[in-house]
């Protein structure tokens, strides 16, 4: 009994302590009056709403709407404030309150990202749960300072051999890939991200305005390849309200900018930049911005450009990261001097520009080499390869201009037909299926072996097995060479004598026999023939 009460005596005291701090919290706490400044929803539009009454709201901050609908202050007027809604906004009804955030649009950012599928305002489209991470980045960000830039120096090997050979791109680099529609641009990208596995290398993904079947499909094909584990896809799909497209590509970029500046190497694609300038032209037009040039704005020039600035290559201060961007443009009719191709090749370091008729004959990839062009990545190209690849480019060129004049059917000489019949093994070995990146041995071994001419006696429907045999060779090298053809060091003449002749053995079984040379004609008269002739 005496126990009982002890207990009681002991639970007594901690209650009669809870209710003393309890008491001591209540009397020291002190209401703070916080204001908050509520606007009036005047009238909606496709995408837009104008709100009244807030007198004191910031350009691009973030207002909150009724139903967890988000929108960006975009023009402040004196009587009110054109925003920009990123959401369905069906349930949008004039006189609903509009309040103010305080901060400007942010999304999430961080490792956690990593093989997620979301859209711009970062929350999951891939059903997988929300995205555990509390770091958040603005979507507008300033570039990097000139003095905290290194120069590009390591190359980014895509696994293509047109582009890694001819039109190299260095980690750091904003390199532009144009052509019109269903020419191959983002099997390119995609196969560009696929190639960066075991590399160290992330990659983001944004589409923008992509159908979600064509999303689906590029979303699949990174999961099956493993390629979705380092890659973090942004999705703003065509049916998407304009604001979720126009800032799609900032969102990835602040995103792919933590990586960097973590010390990390990035691949972002852009996927495409013509339907973001074709949404932001919308919601200008419908915000009354006065039309420029085929009625975009005048500051569309600038709303990339300050995007694509971001791209760049960290210095050792800054933790050495690096964020490689490649923008895709459709062009319309091979048109690459309309406004926003020619806005967009201004802006990079080069562009990579795909022909609708190399894509009917079947060269794939469909990358005319004439108008593409790297203007920083052959700084940044292996050694191996600009010793092999010097004068590709140029024998390529030769080619495609002789092989024009040949269709007149003009009457061509010795050498002029080994040209042509040169550049055909050039042009095959070029091609390459999607999805089926060629690392960087195999890739010198088969142009060492296209510029000591062991391709020309393969017939050309044989060209695709020669390939994988003189690719199979490379892979069977000795380390000490294997490691000599992937790395930064010049190739010595014994190495390339010995890829050469390895190339060389593995190319023997595909050549064509050599036609038997007519007789030459006897000199002289022809001679009567008097045998008798057989009986029937």
């Amino acid at each position: 009994m005496r126990t009982d009460l002890q207990g009681l005596g002991t639970l007594q005291r901690a209650v009669l302590d809870a209710f003393d701090g309890i008491r001591q919290r209540l009397d020291a706490f002190e209401p703070q009056l916080v204001p908050r400044e509520v606007g009036t929803l005047a009238s909606v539009a496709t995408g837009i709403a104008r709100v009244h009454g807030l007198p004191q709201v910031g350009f691009d901050e973030l207002l909150e709407f009724p139903g967890g609908l988000s929108g960006i202050a975009f023009n402040l007027d004196a009587d009110g404030v054109d925003v920009v809604l990123l959401g369905d906004y069906a349930h949008l009804q004039a006189g609903q309150e509009v309040r103010r955030t305080g901060r400007v649009m942010d999304v999430a950012v961080g490792d956690a990202l990593l093989g997620r599928v979301i859209d711009p305002l970062g929350r999951p489209l891939d059903g997988l749960g929300r995205v555990a991470t509390n770091q958040r980045l603005p979507i507008e960000r300033p570039a990097a300072a000139i003095m905290d830039r290194a120069p590009v120096t390591e190359p980014l090997q895509t696994g293509l051999k047109v582009i890694d050979a001819l039109i190299p791109i260095g980690r750091g680099q904003r390199e532009l890939i144009l052509g019109d529609r269903q020419t191959g641009k983002t099997a390119i990208a995609i196969d560009a991200i696929f190639n960066q596995r075991d590399t160290g290398v992330l990659c983001v993904y944004c589409a923008i305005g992509q159908r979600a079947s064509a999303v689906a499909k590029a979303v699949a094909n990174l999961r099956e390849k493993g390629a979705l584990a380092y890659t973090v896809v942004v999705v703003a799909e065509g049916n998407d309200a304009p604001g979720l497209a126009y800032i799609a590509p900032y969102a990835a970029t602040s995103i792919a900018e933590h990586f960097m500046e973590s010390g990390r190497d990035v691949l972002i694609v852009y996927d495409d930049l013509t339907h973001h300038a074709r949404a932001y032209r919308e919601l200008s037009l419908l915000l009354r911005r006065p039309p420029g040039r085929e009625a975009f704005p005048g500051d569309i020039f600038y709303i990339h450009s300050r995007m694509l600035e971001r791209a760049t290559h960290l210095n050792d201060e800054r933790g050495g990261g690096s964020m490689t961007a490649l923008p895709i443009i459709e062009t319309e009719a091979q048109n690459i001097s309309a406004y926003i191709p020619t806005n967009l090749i201004s802006i990079t370091d080069g562009q990579i520009v795909l022909s609708p008729s190399l894509f009917e004959l079947g060269v794939l990839p469909a990358i005319d080499v004439g108008p593409s062009v790297s203007r920083v990545g052959g700084k940044a190209q292996r050694v191996a390869y600009r010793a092999v690849a010097g004068d590709l480019k140029l024998a390529y060129a030769q080619f495609e201009e002789l092989e024009t004049f040949a269709r007149f059917g003009a009457r061509l000489d010795d050498d002029t037909r080994q040209s042509i019949a040169h550049g055909k093994r050039i042009r095959a070995c070029l091609g390459q299926a999607e999805l089926s990146p060629v690392s960087v041995p195999a890739q010198i071994a088969i142009l060492l072996a296209l510029n000591a001419a062991l391709f020309d006696p393969v017939p050309l429907d044989r060209m695709a097995a020669a390939q994988r045999a003189v690719e199979d060779a490379a892979h069977a090298m000795p380390d000490d060479v294997a490691e000599r053809l992937a790395g930064a060091e010049a190739l010595t003449d014994a190495d390339r004598q010995q890829v050469t002749d390895a190339a060389r053995q593995a190319l023997a079984p595909f050549l064509a026999e050599p036609e038997p040379e007519p007789a030459p004609p006897e000199s002289g008269p022809p001679v009567p023939n008097h045998a008798p002739k057989e009986a029937t």
